[in-house]
Formats: structure tokens, sequence, C-alpha cells
């Protein structure tokens, strides 16, 4: 084992230098899995039977992890396992690295950025989604849900920051907070009772009486703004049963919103980079509206997790339904934070996103000028206005300044992100 520090950052590279220095041919109809497990150590697994000449790579090129991964290989004898073919099959790869040869992380969380449950894009449905927090997420969501059924729509907002919960008791009145809520049907599903829940966890805006369409609010919690033994709720929200969390999540939005023919989703999603959020924006089929700040560490979250798509080979299933928000834009030298922003983001997206463009490329390429005004990474700006400043704003719409921070947001959003038949 090498004596010099080896970062983890590093592995990936360091294991794809000794594959290319090795010869793989032997091991052209074996399928060879690298998995690094929760300690960060890698080994190599394969599935019998093989022949001697592969079981003779296969082992060589364990003992080169080994060697050279330092404290991150295990110790020779313990760096080659074989297992049954058909219990090695059962290995999840997080990527591909070579040909049948795979890349498998053990993680504890944040497992769920690294795979699109739904490859479809379900056209009704929009998550609402930032790396930070207090970037007006909820205000939005309401703010959309007004402009939408004022055009006869029928709106469903979810609100599933449920580690925050907030959005339902800033947009319902007292008297219009439900019995139940996300929270509520979760736990209540694990014992067979969630269409009991179902029926009783829904409420409507004020404002929302005289419109043409419909808003339907499902808060984080109900009880009419008692939420009752709220955490120890929550500590079994994300319970797998016979059927994944995620997928029970899917089954109660979709429940919710066959309600009503044509119902359009909004998904209030937690922030950060945890597995719960990744559910809002990998696993629902939504389009995400990524929320973020000119600011160094909002790139820095975004590059991250753009990355981490880039490297799980899932960034072709995500890029198409992106769109990123330039939220609380200032309203002072707002041309130039504009111009500032966009560029930032166009580097950001050409990075990890977009495909690489070279004389030989294809005009069916997913990549973006700058300037091109429908592309992912052109912020749709909400701009800041002292009178949406505060959460209380939400339970009445004013429209004077909702016009005001809004009216881009909205005019970008009908034209570029509604379904056709819709607009």
């Amino acid at each position: 084992m090498s004596q010099d520090f080896v970062p983890f950052d590093s592995l990936r590279q360091r294991v794809r230098t000794i594959l290319e220095s090795m010869d793989l041919v032997p091991l052209q109809n074996t399928d060879v899995y690298l998995v690094r497990n929760l300690y960060g150590k890698v080994r190599v697994i394969a599935g019998e039977p093989v022949g001697d000449v592969a079981r003779g790579v296969l082992a060589d090129l364990a003992g080169k992890l080994s060697r050279e991964l330092g404290a991150h290989g295990h110790p020779p004898a313990d760096a080659l396992l074989m297992l049954d073919a058909s219990v090695a099959s059962l290995l999840e790869p997080s990527s591909k690295i070579l040909d049948r040869i795979f890349w498998a992380d053990r993680m504890v969380t944040n497992n769920g950025w690294r795979t699109v449950a739904r490859p479809t894009l379900q056209s009704n449905r929009y998550t609402l989604f930032s790396v930070k927090g207090g970037v007006g997420r909820s205000t939005t969501a309401a703010i959309l849900a007004w402009h939408l059924a004022r055009q006869g729509e029928h709106v469903l907002v979810v609100d599933l920051d449920m580690e925050s919960p907030g959005l339902g008791s800033a947009v319902l009145d007292q008297g219009t907070l439900p019995e139940f809520g996300a929270v509520d049907w979760f736990v209540e599903d694990l014992v067979g009772q969630g269409a009991h829940v179902a029926k009783r966890m829904t409420g409507t805006p004020t404002w929302a009486d005289d419109l043409e369409g419909t808003v339907t609010v499902v808060p984080a919690h109900g009880h009419g703004g008692n939420p009752g033994e709220y955490l120890t709720k929550l500590g079994r929200v994300h319970l797998n049963t016979k059927v994944p969390w995620t997928d029970r999540l899917n089954d109660m939005i979709t429940k919710l919103e066959t309600a009503r023919e044509r119902t359009i989703v909004l998904i209030e999603s937690r922030s950060g980079l945890h597995d719960i959020a990744a559910a809002t924006v990998t696993d629902l089929g939504a389009h995400t509206l990524l929320f973020a700040t000119d600011s160094p560490s909002s790139w820095t979250d975004y590059k991250m997790l753009f990355s981490h798509w880039r490297d799980h080979d899932v960034a072709k299933t995500m890029r198409n339904r992106l769109s990123i928000v330039s939220a609380l834009t200032p309203e002072t030298d707002t041309e130039k934070y504009i111009e500032g922003f966009a560029e930032q983001s166009w580097r950001l997206f050409c990075d990890h996103l977009y495909d690489e463009i070279s004389p030989s490329s294809t005009d069916d390429a997913f990549s973006f000028d700058l300037h091109e005004s429908s592309a992912p990474h052109n912020p749709i700006p909400i701009h800041w206005n002292r009178g949406l400043a505060t959460g209380s704003s939400l339970r009445r719409i004013n429209v004077a300044p909702v016009t005001t921070a809004y009216s881009d947001f909205l005019r970008s959003f009908d034209s570029q992100l509604r379904p056709e038949t819709a607009r």
C-alpha cells in the first residue's frame, strides 16, 4: 500500500489512469465493478465464472489499486472479491468508467442526485429548488399559482420543504388551513390510512376565491396551525416500505393532481443538496426552476451538483428540464447585475451540462450561446421588492408590488416553460 497521502477526490482519476495503462481485452466478456465503500476504500468485484487469463487481469488490477490508492485501497488479500454472477449483477453502479467496467459508490445519503427515476418530463409539474434558503421560493410559488389561476388554470401547490415548513401558514388564513398536511400523509400511509388524510390535507387561499381557475395548497402540516407531534412524525416521513418513499411521494402527488383535470403542480422543494431535495428534482419528472443569486457560494454549490450529474451520466437527462432564476435581483444597476449573472450561469452550464462544440459537431448538439434567450442558463429575473419582503403578504396579493417584482418572470414562464396547449 502506498504511504503517500491520496485524497478522496483523486480516486476516480487515479483508477481511470490505472485502467488506461492495462490490457483489458481479456475482460471484454466480464462485468467488473469498482466499488468504493462507505469508508472510501475501493475494491474490485466481478462475477464468476471467468477464465484464468481474465482472473489474472482482475488480480493485477486489484493489486495496483491496493498499492496506488493509499489509505483508500484495500489490503491485497481483500482487494478482489469474486461473486456468483447472479449476485454481482445486483450491484447498482453509479456510472460507467469504460465498456463493462462500472463505478459503484456506497453512500449513507445523497444517492438520489445520481439517478433520474422518471426520465420522461411531465409538462404540468414544476419544482422550485435552491441550494440556499431565503431566496423567495415560497413567495414565487404563491404568485405563480395566482398568475396561472387568473388565466383559468387549476393549480396545486405542495410544500415539501418539510424540514423548514412555512408556505401553508404563509398563504392560508387560519380558517382555511386543512386538518392535515404532507407529513401527516406520509405517516398515515405507513399504516394504510393515506386515503383518509388526502381528503383533508388541502386548503384554498382567500385571494383565489374570485379567480377564473383554482388554487389548492397542500401545507407541510395541518391542524389549523397546531402541527401536533411534528418532529416525531417528520422522523418517519422518509421510511422505505415495500415501496420506496420516493415512489410514495409520486403516488401522493399523482392522486392529488388527478382530482382535477389538467392540474398544474408547483412543488416547493427543500433547499440544499440533501437526498430529500433530490427527490423533488430528479424523481417527479418535473421541470426545475433553479433559484440562485450572483454570489460565489451559490455558483460553487451548483457546480458541485452539476459536476455530480455529469460524473454519474445523468446530465443529459437533467439538462433539458432546468431553468435558472435570478432571485432577489437588485433594484440598482439591474442590467449590469443580470449580465454578470448570465455570464456566470453560462460558464457553469458550458463546463458541466452543455455539449462541447467542435467542427464535427452535429446541429443537434445541446449547447447555447451566451445571449440565447431560451437557453437553460439564461436567467429569468425576479426583482427584489420591499412590498414582497415579508411572508405575511402571501395571504393577500397586492398587484402593484407583484407587477414590479414578477412581470419579467411571469412573462418568461408563460412564453418558455408552459406547454404549448396551455398558452
